[in-house]
């Protein structure tokens, strides 16, 4: 985990076919809410808007989630994020990085069922939630790993 000022705006992503998620954490980098839907309408009109919300909203850092299989291994979903998350640091101009969102999509949909919200609204609001999802696992694994660096208990030491 590298990249963005600890203290800014990140955006994250849930990059799909149909519609692409988005999230946003609060100025101070602890809570990710979800932002909105993008109907992609070709990889670098997509790309342009996320660098549209980056400037409107002050974002330092943009993570775009990874959709790796369950054996890590990547396949063709993972190589258009990393393809989208390249054209993403040309046209926006801050930092990218991918986080792992396996499972992301499910757990957008149980916390949707949990909340009562009604099948056919779930399809609008699982991409961003799915974005949020994504981006409060980043920021808990980025929290986590800053305190362990501040408390002198860096596991990566040998």
């Amino acid at each position: 985990m590298t990249g963005g000022d600890p203290q800014g705006r990140i955006l994250a992503i849930d990059l799909g076919t149909r519609r692409i998620g988005v999230a946003m954490s609060d100025p101070t980098a602890t809570i990710a809410t979800p932002l909105e839907t993008i109907s992609p309408a070709g990889e670098r009109r997509a790309a342009e808007r996320v660098a549209d919300l980056c400037r409107r909203h002050g974002v330092t850092l943009v993570v775009v989630g990874w959709p790796r299989n369950m054996d890590g291994s990547r396949g063709p979903a993972a190589q258009q994020a990393q393809a989208f998350a390249e054209r993403l640091r040309t046209v926006a101009g801050v930092p990218v990085e991918l986080w792992d969102e396996r499972l992301s999509t499910a757990a957008a949909e149980r916390t949707l069922i949990e909340a009562g919200v009604r099948r056919e609204d779930r399809r609008q609001s699982r991409d961003r939630v799915a974005a949020a999802v994504i981006l409060q696992g980043y920021l808990d694994a980025r929290r986590n790993r800053l305190s362990q660096i501040e408390s002198g208990h860096n596991e990566e030491r040998p």
